[in-house]
Formats: C-alpha cells, sequence, structure tokens
C-alpha cells in the first residue's frame, strides 16, 4: 500500500510540474523576447516572435489567457526598445501588432473548436466505458463468503474490453466462476465476449452441473458465429465454414461449493495457481480439454476436483497474456515469482487479500512489459473467507446451552 502511494504521489506531483511548466511557458517567452530586445536592440525586428506567445498559450493553457496575453504582446510591439533605425518607424509596429492580433483571432477560433471536440471525446469516451462495463462489468468485494478482485488489461489503447473474458456468480450450486481468452485480441474480439458472458450469466443458475454449463456455452458460442457469418442458425446446425469455423476460446469454469471444494472444467486455458498464506503452488490436475470451437465437446463430461479451499486460501486465475508479456530484451514475464512476491506483499492474518495480490501483479506485469502490451490480460483471485466453526463433539452440550434442573424426588424421563 505504501509503496502504490508513493507511485501515485510521484505520479501527481510530475504531472502538477507539467501543467505548471506549461503555464509559465508563453510568459517565459514574452520576457526573453523583451529582455533580448532590450539588451541587443534589433529596431524591433525580434519583436515579431511575441506572435508565438498567444498561439503557444492557447494551446497549453486555453482561449482566456491566450487574449491576455495576445493583448500583452500586441502593446508590446507597439514600444520602441532602443535606437529606431529609419527603416522601422511606427508602421513596422503597426504591421508587427497586426501580426500578433491575427494570430490571436486565429488562435482563438482554434482554441474553441479543440475544446468542443475535447468535450465531444470526453462524452463518447463516458458512452464507451459504460457499454464496456455492460460487457466486463465489476465484480463485488465479496459473492457468498467468497472474497474476490479482478483486473483487465486491454492491448488497444484506449479500451477497457479485449478479447479476455471473466465473470463471477453466486448461484444455489455454489460461486461459479469462469475466465476465458478469445481468438484475437483488442476491439475485434468484444462481440465474442459478449456472447459468452451473456450466455455465462444465465446457465450458471439454471444448470446444475458444470458440464452442462459448458454445453451451453459451446452452443452460445456455435450461434454467435452464425449469427456474424450472416446464416443465422440452420435446422441442420451445419458446420461453420471459412474463416469463423477457427474462431475459438479457451475456457476454465470453476465451482466453490459451500464447504469449499472446488470442482473446475478446462478447455485448453492455464490451470490457476493455489495460494496460501506464504505458499503459491500450481493446480494441474487433469490434462485440459481442446478449446472451445475447434472440436465437438466429448459426450462425457465430468468436473475434476481441485481440492478444496480452508478459509484464508484462495486460487488465481489468469489469462495467456500475464505468461506471455515480454520485457525489451525478450524475456517472459515471470508470473510465478511475481505471484509469491505479491501473496508475501499483501500478506494478512487471514490470508492474502485478493486485492492487494492481483494490483501488485498488475504493477510488476505493466512494468515488466512497459506499459506496452501485445496480447489483452484478465486477472482474477478468489479467496475463501467463510469462518471455520468447530464441531461439536458427540454427547456434548454447548457451553452456551444450559439443561433444565430436575425437582428433586421427581424420576427422570425414560427410568
Amino acid at each position: 500500500m505504501i509503496r502504490t502511494w508513493a507511485r501515485g504521489g510521484v505520479r501527481a506531483g510530475v504531472a502538477h510540474a507539467r501543467r505548471a511548466f506549461v503555464f509559465v511557458l508563453p510568459g517565459l517567452w514574452v520576457l526573453g523576447v523583451v529582455a533580448w530586445e532590450l539588451c541587443r536592440p534589433t529596431s524591433g525586428q525580434l519583436l515579431q516572435l511575441l506572435a508565438a506567445a498567444p498561439a503557444i498559450a492557447c494551446a497549453g493553457t486555453g482561449r482566456r489567457q491566450c487574449v491576455l496575453l495576445g493583448g500583452v504582446c500586441a502593446l508590446l510591439a507597439l514600444v520602441p526598445f532602443g535606437t529606431v533605425e529609419p527603416g522601422a518607424g511606427p508602421a513596422t509596429r503597426m504591421m508587427t501588432c497586426g501580426a500578433i492580433l491575427a494570430v490571436i483571432g486565429a488562435s482563438y477560433l482554434t482554441a474553441g473548436r479543440r475544446l468542443r471536440l475535447v468535450r465531444e471525446l470526453e462524452r463518447t469516451r463516458e458512452v464507451a466505458v459504460a457499454a464496456q462495463r455492460v460487457v466486463l462489468r465489476p465484480l463485488p468485494r465479496r459473492i457468498d463468503g467468497v472474497l474476490l478482485a479482478a483486473d483487465h488489461l486491454s492491448a488497444s489503447e484506449g479500451a477497457e474490453v479485449g478479447g479476455d473474458l471473466y465473470e463471477v456468480v453466486g448461484t444455489r450450486h455454489g460461486v461459479r466462476a469462469v475466465i476465458g481468452d478469445v481468438r484475437g485480441h483488442g476491439l475485434e474480439a468484444i462481440g465474442t465476449v459478449a456472447a459468452m458472458l451473456g450466455s455465462f450469466r444465465e446457465v450458471a443458475h439454471d444448470e446444475p452441473e458444470l458440464g452442462d454449463v459448458l454445453r451451453r456455452l459451446e452452443r452460445s458460442h456455435q450461434r454467435h458465429l452464425r449469427e456474424r457469418a450472416g446464416e443465422g442458425q440452420p435446422p441442420d446446425g451445419g458446420e461453420l465454414v471459412g474463416r469463423l469455423a477457427e474462431e475459438f476460446v479457451t475456457l476454465l469454469l470453476l465451482q466453490v461449493a459451500r464447504d469449499g471444494s472446488v470442482t473446475a472444467l478446462n478447455c485448453g486455458h492455464p490451470w490457476p495457481y493455489r495460494v496460501a498464506r506464504q505458499a503459491v503452488a500450481p493446480v494441474a490436475p487433469a490434462e485440459p480439454m481442446p478449446p472451445l470451437g475447434l472440436f465437438p465437446l466429448p459426450e462425457e463430461l465430468s468436473a475434476v476436483r481441485c481440492g478444496r479451499l480452508r478459509p484464508g486460501e484462495g486460487l488465481f486465475l489468469h489469462t495467456d497474456g500475464a505468461a506471455d508479456a515480454r520485457d525489451a530484451a525478450g524475456e517472459f514475464f515471470p508470473l510465478a515469482q511475481e505471484l509469491r512476491s505479491s501473496v508475501e506483499a499483501a500478506a494478512a492474518p487471514c490470508g492474502p487479500s485478493p486485492a492487494g495480490v492481483v494490483g501488485e501483479v498488475r504493477e510488476a506485469l505493466l512494468r515488466h512489459a512497459g506499459g506496452r502490451l501485445t496480447d489483452d490480460v484478465a486477472l482474477l483471485m478468489l479467496s475463501n473467507d467463510r469462518v471455520r466453526v468447530p464441531a461439536q463433539s458427540a454427547g456434548t452440550t454447548p457451553p452456551s446451552v444450559r439443561l433444565p434442573r430436575r425437582p428433586a424426588g421427581r424420576p427422570a424421563a425414560g427410568s
């Protein structure tokens, strides 16, 4: 937390210094031109550079500063500095003043148009962010005794949603989670992501078995591809042909029951890491099935048992983009090593904080890649936060319960 606060303070300080420099730059420009003219008079020829000050002010600070500073520059252009040469009379100074006024007018109109475009861009960005959050909505902090934290990094600049997906819902069957990676990345994969997430949010509540959930997701994926191809959904269930036949999705379905037992179905996705208080270990109980969409699912689908999460333990899920990120030297991101460091940094008496672990891994990933990602990244952590209640031994009475005393002389029941 201290390191995050320190990094945020440094970034805020740098941004404040940059804004202050842009604000004072036009004034420094004017002072420099006037000081040069006073020290080494050029008969007003150097004063023509004052016309650049209003343009700098409009570009960096705004139209009000442009007009104020431009008026000052226009007045300074009329003032004779030093010895005036015969060819540099009032007419020359008036021409310089007129040029400055022309620059003020052009800069004022340009700044107004830029301001309108910026406001329109901000409104468009707000609409885009709202739409993207509907697709990949923020997760609550806790669902049915399971702490959650997730983050997503898109390879497309300015986008919050890409080709990676995740969702966690609480159902009567337990807490169910999905994480996946659509073929491709960025904005072109959002359609498939929306189709898969919309289907999961519905079927996770309806189907009692994970295998049935996966079959419903497969049908939704096929239907989405047919709609993209403009074919509708043929009644005979014909096969897709062409480029869309190669569209696939890697998926990992998880279910955390109330007793902490974890079951999973994996279609070509990386297995998660098991996170304890001071230990991180990969979970690989079985060989994954092929990605969804490449081949039909097998007739028998039985969920794989992944052990039990004790209170304070969790699972860290990720997509390929996290492990495949490279730095400038071409070295892969050491996900397991950074995850162990993040678990130690986010340690707590009741177990590592999911939000802290995900945040630390995200920062380490961005530092490793230098802020330049070639693939989307999704990070998700679930932690069992249920309190373990010790079972009462048979024939014992809880200390908070007292049996009524039998009056003296009355036989006990059943004697």
